[in-house]
């Protein structure tokens, strides 16, 4: 009996577990934030690689 007692006051897991819910939160959050800016980027480099590849005007 004093087992269960003892283990119902026991809060360190529940504190890793929400700490490890809160990491897990964070992470999906910049997945997704990074993956916006990922194809923002792609487009960036992909319109410069156009402008380079004109051809330049001799004038």
């Amino acid at each position: 009996m004093k087992f269960l007692k003892k283990l119902r006051r026991n809060e360190e897991g529940a504190t890793a577990i929400e700490y490890g819910l809160i990491a897990a939160l964070i992470a999906v959050a910049a997945i997704a934030a990074m993956q916006g800016l990922g194809s923002q980027l792609t487009d960036t480099f992909n319109k410069t690689s156009e402008k380079m590849a004109e051809p330049v005007d001799a004038a």
